[in-house]
């Protein structure tokens, strides 16, 4: 009997509980890692599967080959002129070659190139069969997985995320041998601690997820996991008479909790609706993993989804356990409400000065100071009253001292929001001081209040010029105190918001009130991270080209909006009849100015022009320039370029008909001056000699 050339791969980890909110991330590293490994080994496959559950990794690979693909190998020899005498007799390096690879030197090929002739010896590499292959390659993808950080256990050197319990591969109906990560490799599984404690025999890799749920009760799928969590909570809540209340990430971490999911409806005491609804929902959402349920107004409810990972013999008792466990959570949320609220944040502002904010960068009332000098100025552009602005940045830390944020962190400006409205202070204030830190992650909603645009965007600049004047801008991967999400943050209120700011003015500001002194360049450091984040959001849109982007980003504007607007007038541009053969002039004239050495901005003479080419070429910019000045004024940038392509035809005229590089000087320099001040029109709103436009 044949052994088939290709058939269905199988590896499974089983583990210790991997972390929950690594574990979809570990699930997909895996397989795109893997995949690679596989590329490289030269092992032919079909599709690839991966599932994680919280105690497990897999992977299952259909039709990977038996072995890998034979490959050409050709040895590169001594030139001929060196391999043979002038007799034509094999010299010495001729009889080497031939003796190191095997064979006469009359079985060595011969191959041409540019250089001249050489012997060669070409032969076929049978592969590998995969059964050898295969262990190490999946230690070797487990090793680069991105764990933040690993552990051991017992006495081995081995490291994972999480201690390894068993570890199962199979190609086809074969078990394989070997070890990894110091566990022996068989071919069983293990299902659920309570339903299924025992080992489970995989006969082939096509039974695994089917196995593991039938008898197992484990769902290893986790997309199929997620979805059933999804259908079963929103269910449950429609059963408690409303719908959840959740973010994807919730989904995501509760299905990395659980194996065997089983809803079930719990209640608290409606008393604790008084609270807050985001420390409600906090309570139940990041310290118990609970879906809150809202009725059909979106008020919350006293009643909330848990996510068991047992189907009990007993319901009740299980709710009865969830229901007794977030009784006393909220009474501690309670408790944190009524005492935040016995002293106003004016009172705690005097304690930021015992809290260091970052070390170099002084405390959290140096902070608060600097953003009291930064907001006012930024609202005047957003158009907020500056003395709110700085209002609210004052008292914009001082809830970082309340006992609610101690205890749930993620509610800092939201807590300030609540506890500045029970102190009087205006509604604008509070609004600010709770959309100081928006946007949070990508895709966050911007701060809705002018004022809260202004003291999040002071936020924001102050911690990456305080980052860099201490010399700890990322680097990498590495961002440790968040700088690549604040400049994106930056870039989002100042485009999204239409803030025509100063960028520059405003960094010279943020870094002059630092208490470290910034080494030279610092400002122009800041301001290029800023604009390369604003690249990438841009790229990323896919509406903007790397081209497009550079050719505004020359101009170096000190406006985020302002360089959007032009963005959007060149994207425009492109799509102009005159754009390419514009773009091209434009390339033309860079290139001529540049070889020349020309950097005047003198106004051409009339007199000196010679051809008609020249004078109606003159006369066009001309009438050009005098009718683009008001729209340059109110940016109208892309009734501007729509304008300037007007200049197509004298443009073209002009270099059919006219030599710029001319023996006379004087006519010469004039010529150039013009081209000088035809580009300076174009430059007006970026440097679009820099777009290859219509080109493949």
């Amino acid at each position: 009997m044949t052994t088939p050339a290709a058939a269905d791969f199988l590896v499974e980890i089983g583990t210790e509980e991997l972390p929950p909110k690594a574990l979809r991330g570990l699930m997909l590293a895996f397989a795109e890692a893997f995949a690679t490994r596989l590329g490289e080994a030269r092992l032919a496959h079909g599709r690839l599967a991966a599932y994680a559950s919280p105690r497990r990794l897999a992977l299952r690979v259909t039709d990977l080959a038996r072995a890998q693909a034979p490959r050409e190998i050709e040895l590169k020899g001594p030139p001929l002129a060196v391999a043979f005498d002038d007799a034509g007799n094999a010299t010495r390096a001729a009889l080497a070659f031939a003796e190191k690879c095997g064979v006469s030197v009359d079985a060595l090929g011969r191959a041409r190139g540019d250089k001249g002739e050489w012997l060669v010896h070409r032969r076929v590499e049978s592969g590998q069969a995969a059964a050898e292959l295969l262990p190490e390659l999946v230690e070797r993808v487990l090793d680069g997985l991105p764990v933040p950080r690993r552990m051991r256990w017992g006495a081995s050197d081995v490291e994972f995320v999480r201690p390894v319990h068993w570890v199962a591969m199979l190609h086809g109906t074969d078990t394989l041998h070997g070890t990894v990560l110091g566990i022996a490799i068989g071919a069983h599984t293990h299902g659920h601690r309570v339903h299924a404690p025992r080992p489970l025999r995989l006969r082939s890799p096509a039974d695994y997820p089917g196995l593991l749920e039938r008898d197992g009760c484990v769902i290893a799928d986790f997309e199929a996991r997620r979805a059933r969590i999804v259908a079963g909570v929103a269910q449950a809540a429609r059963d408690a008479g409303g719908t959840p209340c959740a973010d994807e990430a919730l989904y995501d971490e509760v299905t990395a909790l659980t194996e065997w999911p089983v809803p079930l409806v719990g209640r608290f005491d409606d008393a604790f609706l008084e609270l807050p609804r985001e420390v409600i929902v906090a309570t139940l959402t990041a310290h118990q993993r609970y879906f809150p349920v809202v009725d059909g107004n979106g008020r919350l409810s006293p009643t909330f989804v848990a996510v068991a990972n047992i189907e009990s013999r007993d319901p009740a008792q299980v709710r009865h356990g969830n229901e007794r466990v977030i009784g006393p959570r909220l009474a501690d949320a309670a408790f944190f409400w009524a005492a935040d609220r016995r002293s106003t944040l004016e009172a705690r502002r005097a304690a930021l000065g015992d809290v260091v904010y970052q070390r170099g960068l002084g405390t959290l009332a140096d902070k608060s100071a600097r953003l009291a000098a930064l907001a006012p100025g930024i609202a005047t552009a957003s158009g907020a009253a500056p003395d709110t602005a700085a209002r609210a940045a004052l008292l914009s830390k001082c809830d970082l001292l309340c006992g609610m944020v101690g205890e749930f962190p993620e509610l800092q400006g939201v807590m300030g929001r609540y506890y500045a409205l029970a102190d009087g202070e205006p509604e604008a204030v509070a609004e600010a001081i709770g959309e100081q830190y928006r946007p949070r992650y990508a895709g966050d909603a911007l701060p809705a209040s002018q004022a809260g645009q202004a003291l999040a965007f002071a936020d924001k600049l102050d911690a990456l010029c305080g980052a860099f004047a201490l010399g700890q801008k990322p680097s990498g991967n590495r961002d440790p105190f968040g700088l690549r999400r604040a400049a994106l943050g930056v870039v989002r209120i100042a485009v999204e918001e239409r803030l025509d700011l100063d960028l520059c003015a405003l960094i010279d500001a943020a870094l002059e009130l630092q208490p470290v002194a910034a080494a030279p360049g610092t400002a122009d450091e800041v301001y290029e991270f800023i604009v390369d984040r604003f690249r990438g959001l841009c790229l990323e849109g896919g509406e903007v080209s790397s081209e497009v982007f550079e050719a505004v980003r020359g101009r170096r504007l000190p406006s985020l909006s302002d360089m959007d607007a032009r963005l959007r007038a060149v994207v425009a541009f492109v799509g102009n009849d005159a754009a390419e053969s514009l773009a091209a002039a434009n390339k033309r004239i860079a290139n001529i100015l540049r070889q020349a050495g020309f950097s005047g901005d003198a106004e051409p003479q009339t007199a000196l022009f010679e051809a008609d080419a020249e004078r109606q070429l003159y006369r066009s910019m001309r009438r050009a320039r005098e009718e683009v000045a008001a729209l340059l004024q109110e940016r109208r940038y892309g009734d501007v370029l729509t304008r300037l392509a007007d200049l197509r035809r004298p443009v073209d005229r002009f270099f059919d008909e006219v030599m710029v590089m001319v023996d006379d000087d004087a006519v010469k320099q004039n010529r150039l001056a013009l081209l000088a001040r035809l580009r300076a029109q174009f430059l007006d709103v970026a440097d679009i000699s820099g777009l290859s436009i219509g080109k493949a």
